[in-house]
């Protein structure tokens, strides 16, 4: 697993989040396993949501400058 002190991408974060699920769903997986996937899960969940929350910020900017700037050429 990757460790959450390292620099992440969302890509690999989804993937990993992936890879839990698959563990936990097996058969053989043990208890103690499967919190601790369940805690890495949290954990990568919050990771992604930080980061799509962030995306939607930043494309929200992007979009009021491009209003902008239509609003503008509309007034010409």
């Amino acid at each position: 697993m990757t460790k959450s002190k390292d620099k992440l991408s969302f890509e690999a974060a989804l993937k990993e989040l992936e890879q839990i699920v698959e563990k936990m769903e097996d058969d053989d997986t043990t208890l103690e396993n499967s919190i601790s996937f369940y805690k890495r899960g949290i954990e990568l969940l919050q990771f992604c949501q930080k980061e799509l929350e962030g995306a939607q910020r930043e494309v929200s900017v992007l979009e009021a400058g491009m209003l902008k700037k239509f609003e503008n050429i509309d007034e010409s």
